[in-house]
């Protein structure tokens, strides 16, 4: 059985309840034990930035960033796509504590020894 999990997420503001349950899982894998990062594509880049989490709600009621808050309180690696976030103006000192930029070497390196799970 593998104990690596890799959440790779592409949506952000623009899909809350997936956003929101990719994040949930994320922490979820946490709490059972798993090595848990999560890297963010495309428009869920948004989600590493200061500030947007606050305002990500699922329909179920789940805060993003409430569950952020738990990955970053138990250190769980958030990588943000480098070219995908430096395409929308964000740069490192624009990510949340714990967040930091990826390549996609490093996304596909953390892919061969996990479990994916792509949202």
């Amino acid at each position: 059985m593998n104990d690596n999990v890799l959440i790779i997420l592409s949506c952000g503001t623009d899909n809350p309840n997936r956003s929101t349950r990719a994040i949930h899982l994320a922490k979820v894998a946490k709490e059972n034990g798993k090595n848990v990062a999560v890297f963010l594509l495309d428009e869920a880049v948004y989600i590493a930035k200061k500030g947007i989490a606050d305002n990500l709600k699922a329909a179920t009621g789940d805060v993003a960033d409430d569950l952020l808050a738990y990955l970053q309180e138990y250190e769980v690696p958030i990588y943000a796509c480098t070219p995908c976030a430096k395409s929308r103006q964000i740069s490192e000192a624009d990510l949340i504590q714990g967040a930091q930029m990826g390549t996609a070497a490093k996304m596909i390196e953390m892919a061969c020894n996990s479990t994916v799970i792509s949202l």
